[in-house]
Parts: C-alpha cells; structure tokens; sequence
C-alpha cells in the first residue's frame, strides 16, 4: 500500500491533479459554510436533525443544505438534470440518435443538461425555502420577497459554481466530481457525528457501540461486494477464414453488474417519497378545515417510522428494477454480438440470447434491489438497535463512500498501467 501511495506522490502530472482536487474540494468546503443572511443557523441545524426527510436532502446537498449556504442545493438539480435526459433518451428517438453520435453527441446533450440545471436550481431553490417557511418558526425571521430573489439567485448561482468544479475535478480523470463532491459533504459530516456520541458517551451503551462497528463493518464489507459483484456470461466467437489469416475463435465473457442502477434509485425513492409529505406541509395553514386536516394525516403518516421504511423500502426495490429496465437493452446487446460473429455457448443468436440475458438479469438485480431496499432503510433499523440517533449507520452514505472510493482507485490504478505500458 505504501509503495502505491510513493508511486502515485513520484509521478508528477498524478500528483498535481490530486493536489487540484483536494484543492477544488476544500473550496466547496468552505463555501458549505457561507450562510445566507438573515437567516437562524441554529434553528435550522435543530430543523434538520428533527426531521428525517429534511436529513435525506441534507446528505445529497453534501451537508451545506443544514447552513442554508450559498451552495446549499449542492449539485441535487444537476443530478436531476441528468437523470431526466438519461430517460428522455431512452424514451425520444431523436435525442437518442444524437446520444449515438460520439464525443459530439455526449457534449451536446451535456450543454443541454447544464442549461436544465439553471431553472432546476432557480425552482428548487424557492421550493425549499417555502417549505422552511412552512416548517419551523424564527428560521428566516424578516424574510421579504426581494430577499427571497436574492436568496434564490445567489443558491443557483452556488449550484453552478459546483457544477463547474465538479466537472474541473473529472477532467483530472481521479473520480468523478460529481460524486466526490457529495462523499466530501459525507465525510466532513463524519468528525461531528462521532465527537457528538463521543461526548454524551456513557459506559451504559458500550454495548450498543460494538453492535453499532459490527453493523458497520458488514455494511462496508456488503456494500464492496454488491458493487464489484457481477455475473459473466460466456461468450465465444466464431472462427474465420480470410486468406491465410485466422480470425476469431476467442471465448471470453460479458459482465453484467450485480447492481447495475448505482444509487439512483435511492435518489428516486427518496423524491418520491418525500413529496407527499412536502406538499402537505405548504397545505397545513390553508383556511379550509378538511385540506388541513388531511394534509395533517399525510404528515404524521409519514412520520410513522415503520410506514416510512416500508414505503421507503418497496420503492427503491420498484425503482432498481425500473431504472435497470431502462439502462439495460438486451435486444441491442445480442443484435451487436451477432454482428460481431459471438454467441452464448448453447443459446441461438438474436432473440433466444436477448431472451436469456433478460432472464438472467431479471434473476441478478433481485439481489442487488434487495440489497439497495436494505441500505435505504438501514438508519432506521440500526436507530432501533442501537437507541442512539448521534451515530446511525447512514446505509446511503457508505454506499456512496464506499462506491467513490473504488471508482477513485480503479481510475488512479489505470493510469498507473498506462504510464507502465508506456514506460514499456
């Protein structure tokens, strides 16, 4: 490991781009920490550790949403940007025309994505900020209109500025800068969480402190598995004869991922289900008593810990399937190995493979659905066991660490080949 690590530190042009990242993260950093005037930090902060849908927001906002920072959306429109042309393109021919074509076509609809992200932002930004109105008293005393303009460009504007260093972070090829900007809000979270149960620390929940290490250590270890996890497909290719040269007659294998959605379905599950209970609460003031009274119901349903994890649960589950459903084309899979003279050992070519891919993944992401459903709810089942709220397995969060840091490898330990095989 330590030879690894003076290898990386001796190659120059390595070197400097990791300096560059660890720089671009500690400016978002201190931007998390610019709050907005006139508003009451420590009544948001309380705001954020009493409701836990608040606290989903908070995780993908990299902590700065707790601050009501300047970058308090984090890159969430950007995230939603994307994921809305993701599925635009499966669903319009056209843009999945223009995805097909190359670096021009990625850079194309990544222009149109960064477009999306500014209304995304502007509209996202004054939908939190009704609903912190809503939510608690004295949070944004004095708040007047002009300063909620102000207080939504300046948000928008911070959810550029990360945008443009997420993407100054992934031309260094160390990770993406997406998602490191996320496990950078995770991890600075982390030294609070401990120094708090550090602090109300009683020799009483000893118990509760190895089971909370052990739970943890088996979701690190379960969350390593599932996103390395994949099932190979055998696959040979026919032997042909051009002239004197043989071409073909190779056996290799197509890898298909236990868990092919990432964590996107996770982001899903949580829009959905914290929009019933968001609209609610804007509904919960009105005049008539019936839209009050069921907008209170709605409320303090999901309030209830075992509906929220069970609803929370079956749509991550729901939405693996989709999302995989929509990424994963079987049908173009056995249409380009046939084209390319493969074929599964035993399975005809064409509709027999793309039928027996759909089945075998249809098997595979059951496992990686249920794993994800897991995860989700995780908090809510250590919060049970443990009787601690300072130091939750936050099942999300260490999928997102755990999934950054193996990318943030693979990618310096390709470059390390690269610069061997050149060096060869």
């Amino acid at each position: 490991m330590w030879n690894k690590i003076i290898q990386i530190w001796k190659i120059k042009d390595l070197r400097k781009s990791i300096l560059f990242v660890l720089a671009m993260l500690i400016i978002f950093r201190i931007a998390a920490h610019i709050p907005i005037p006139g508003v009451d930090t420590v009544a948001l902060k309380n705001l954020f550790q009493s409701n836990q849908f608040l606290g989903l927001i908070n995780v993908f906002s990299g902590g700065s949403m707790e601050n009501f920072s300047i970058v308090m959306l984090g890159i969430a429109p950007y995230i939603t940007a994307s994921i809305i042309f993701q599925l635009l393109t499966m669903v319009v021919p056209k843009l999945e025309e223009i995805s097909k074509e190359g670096e021009y076509g990625r850079n194309k609809i990544n222009k149109w994505t960064r477009w999306l992200t500014i209304p995304l932002a502007f509209f996202q930004s004054f939908a939190t900020i009704t609903l912190l109105r809503q939510s608690a008293v004295n949070v944004l005393p004095n708040f007047t209109s002009w300063d909620i303009f102000v207080a939504m460009l300046t948000i928008t504007a911070g959810t550029i500025f990360l945008m443009w260093i997420g993407e100054l972070i992934s031309e260094k090829h160390i990770g993406n800068g997406i998602s490191l900007l996320i496990f950078a809000g995770i991890i600075s979270a982390l030294p609070t969480s401990v120094g708090s149960t550090l602090y109300t620390y009683d020799q009483a929940q000893i118990i509760n402190m190895v089971i909370f290490a052990a739970i943890a250590l088996v979701t690190i270890i379960g969350v390593v598995i599932i996103t390395e996890g994949q099932r190979n497909i055998p696959v040979s290719y026919a032997r042909r004869i051009r002239g004197n040269k043989v071409y073909g007659g190779v056996d290799t294998h197509l890898p298909l991922r236990v868990n092919q959605a990432g964590v996107i379905p996770i982001i899903f599950a949580i829009a959905m289900v914290m929009f019933p209970p968001i609209i609610a609460q804007l509904f919960l003031r009105v005049k008539t008593d019936w839209i009050a009274a069921a907008s209170q119901w709605v409320v303090q349903l999901f309030q209830n810990q075992l509906f929220y994890g069970i609803i929370y649960f079956v749509m991550v589950v729901a939405f693996t399937y989709f999302y995989t459903a929509v990424i994963f084309h079987p049908d173009q899979i056995a249409e380009n190995l046939q084209k390319q003279g493969g074929f599964v050992p035993g399975i005809r070519p064409g509709k027999n493979t793309a039928a027996y891919l759909q089945k075998i993944v249809t098997r595979i992401v059951f496992t990686g659905a249920l794993f994800l459903g897991i995860i989700a709810i995780l908090p809510l089942v250590t919060a049970q066991i443990t009787n601690t709220q300072s130091l939750v397995v936050g099942g999300t969060s260490l999928l997102i660490v755990v999934s950054v840091v193996i990318e943030m490898f693979n990618q310096i330990n390709a470059q390390l080949s690269m610069r061997d095989y050149e060096e060869i």
